[in-house]
């Protein structure tokens, strides 16, 4: 079994490469015989924005558990290039309400922070920079069931960001959420990533937010999770969330989406109706 291998920057000669690259990755449980990846290929630059999207059960959060080293891949090369060997390889956002309940907005966001063991006074400093900026300092001292869920998952950013990995891995963080909420923590979360320019792995099943989030977006097919189509976002940066979706071309690459992705998810959705009993 071949696991996440980690490449320190500065001691190649020459180009460094990819931040992230995959080659030929597969993943398989047991003696199942349940094949969840099979042969996913990819190269991800430092600082891009890389969204995938595909139907459920396609195999997209496992990977990004391997790409955290949560999980291994049973087959395949995973590497993931570290700049900077003091700062965390990565951070993680999950899907729905991940704080911890018994710690108020402040003690959420410095978490990484303090379990890196950081100078308290340098994680009181970083903390009160990112809350402020976010429009949560007025907060700090609220538990998470005080809290709305977007401002939940404005902690959730507030604390990956705060603890400055160089990968950002972010799981469907705003599938839970209404329309209104989403539209206004694109706007946050493209706001901040312009600001620090991280490289973002971001799962989700939106296609509008692929769409409005991504540099380059890969489509993958029903299970088994493969590559199905890797599209290149021609919007520039910054990008304002409504203007974008004025453009013309958002639509054309919206329907380019769709159009790769329409028959995987009604494939995955036969598949399940034919698992039931």
């Amino acid at each position: 079994m071949t696991v996440v291998r980690m490449v320190d920057a500065r001691s190649v000669a020459v180009s460094p490469g990819p931040q992230i690259s995959l080659a030929g990755v597969r993943k398989y449980f047991g003696g199942s015989g349940f094949v969840a990846l099979d042969d996913i290929t990819v190269d991800i630059p430092q600082g891009q924005f890389f969204v995938i999207v595909g139907p459920s059960g396609c195999g997209k959060t496992t990977l990004l558990r391997i790409l955290a080293g949560l999980d291994a891949q049973s087959e395949g090369r995973v590497e993931v290039r570290q700049s900077n060997p003091a700062r965390p390889t990565n951070s993680m956002i999950f899907q729905g309400d991940s704080l911890f309940p018994w710690m108020t907005v402040f003690d959420n966001a410095a978490y990484g922070l303090r379990m890196r063991k950081v100078r308290e006074q340098e994680v009181a400093d970083t903390v009160r920079v990112w809350l402020e900026r976010i429009g949560l300092w007025r907060f700090r001292d609220r538990y998470p069931n005080q809290l709305s869920g977007g401002m939940k998952q404005r902690v959730s950013i507030v604390r990956a960001f705060a603890n400055d990995p160089e990968i950002l891995l972010m799981d469907e963080p705003f599938s839970a959420l209404d329309e209104q909420n989403k539209l206004l923590l694109h706007e946050e979360l493209l706001r901040i990533w312009d600001a620090t320019k991280k490289t973002v792995v971001f799962i989700t099943h939106s296609v509008d937010e692929a769409a409005t989030l991504g540099d380059r977006i890969m489509v993958m097919t029903a299970n088994p999770g493969r590559a199905k189509a890797i599209i290149d976002v021609p919007f520039q940066r910054p990008r304002n969330v409504l203007e974008l979706r004025q453009n013309p071309a958002y639509g054309e690459l919206v329907f380019n989406i769709w159009e790769h992705l329409r028959d995987e998810v009604q494939r995955a959705r036969l598949s399940a109706e034919a698992s039931q009993p």
